[in-house]
């Protein structure tokens, strides 16, 4: 898949640190893994400049599932200690860099940019935590790589959350607001010379949970959803939640969900019901949000997109139009979008934008480690 983007006509200033090797075009893979732990996301991406934008194209992307046991592990990291910590931040560089390696068999990469892991996001605090190593990665790959790009935002004030708006204004220029359904539900506004965007509600983190009850590793399609009724008591719960009255720049992480979410989701309440009532809580939020901004339509990416339920519901509940992609921009968007982010941090060029993670000034964000 080959897309014609326009890129801002002013940045700040270079970084000094710049690699000229990314002038022109680069391949680069970006590597993702979301709090709904399907497994890490990688895909090849080719940019090449066009005037005053870029071309972008998707030349290989897969899924790499976790195991069952690396799985646990990511849930229970925010109660581990700081030795088992700093062993998963080890394993999951390594998981990574073997993936990536594998990824790379008979072809070749000038860099990769990976996200890795959140296991703690507390702006309030000043803090953002992602495991999986970078100087592992370049280790076993070879390729430089770029990592922890989140933390410099931060740094200076802002969420560190969402980055990918900076990606969607440069590499989806056509389009005015997007809504990922990960394990978290984003959206982005791009109207007017500042786009916005911010977290909205836990999605494939709280929906995932629910059917692995059934032994499901997901609600395919929502079948079992669609097949429940609405527990309006949990509904309001749900709705009445501190967090959706926060005006944006507004960011979550994985143990909010587990101190707010899973203890109102988790009850003797019939499975069908809680998959039906947790799936409007999302539909009604996504659908007010975009409805807020005049969206008209909204691309729509993310596992959640493959919610059939989910979708129908969001377009019922709103007048904005779902607008679904292809499949591989559907699953692979986000790791497309960070290979992007990576590959401007390489050209030291800002990658962050501060109109939406509210940061004193736009930033260039990530930590780059050299094979050699």
């Amino acid at each position: 898949m080959v897309v014609w983007a326009n890129v801002a006509d002013t940045f700040a200033p270079r970084d000094p640190f710049a690699h000229p090797e990314m002038e022109g075009n680069s391949r680069v893979i970006g590597v993702m893994s979301g709090s709904s732990l399907d497994g890490i996301d990688l895909a090849l991406c080719e940019f090449k400049p066009h005037g005053k934008g870029w071309s972008f194209t998707l030349e290989k992307a897969e899924t790499v599932p976790y195991t069952d046991a690396m799985r646990q592990r990511l849930l229970q990291a925010t109660e581990a200690d700081a030795l088992e910590l700093a062993r998963l931040h080890r394993d999951i560089g390594i998981a990574i860099g073997n993936a990536c390696k594998e990824l790379l068999t008979g072809t070749s990469a000038d860099a990769i940019a990976s996200h890795g892991h959140t296991i703690f996001h507390q702006p309030d605090e000043g803090l953002t935590t992602q495991v999986g190593d970078g100087a592992r990665i370049a280790a076993i790959t070879g390729s430089p790589t770029v990592c922890d790009f989140r933390s410099m935002d931060v740094a200076l004030g802002g969420q560190g959350a969402p980055l990918v708006p900076f990606g969607e204004r440069e590499l989806f220029p056509d389009h005015k607001a997007f809504v990922n359904l990960g394990g978290i539900a984003n959206i982005s506004i791009h109207q007017g010379k500042q786009p916005v965007g911010y977290d909205v509600c836990p999605c494939n983190q709280a929906l995932d949970m629910l059917a692995r009850e059934d032994g499901r590793a997901y609600d395919a399609g929502g079948a079992l959803a669609r097949s429940g009724e609405v527990d309006l008591e949990l509904l309001a719960k749900l709705n009445a939640l501190p967090f959706y009255q926060q005006k944006p720049p507004r960011s979550l992480g994985r143990e909010w969900f587990d101190a707010y979410v899973k203890p109102l989701i988790t009850s003797k309440t019939p499975l069908a019901n809680r998959l039906r009532t947790v799936t409007e809580h999302i539909a009604l939020l996504v659908a007010g949000e975009l409805d807020r901004a005049k969206a008209g339509n909204a691309l729509i990416t993310g596992g959640g997109a493959h919610n059939t339920f989910l979708i129908e519901r969001i377009a019922a509940l709103g007048s904005t139009k779902p607008e679904l992609p292809s499949k591989e921009i559907i699953d692979y968007k986000e790791a497309l979008i960070f290979a992007f982010l990576g590959m401007m941090r390489f050209r030291g060029e800002p990658n962050t934008l501060a109109s939406v993670t509210g940061a004193t000034r736009d930033g260039i964000g990530g930590a780059v480690y050299l094979p050699n």
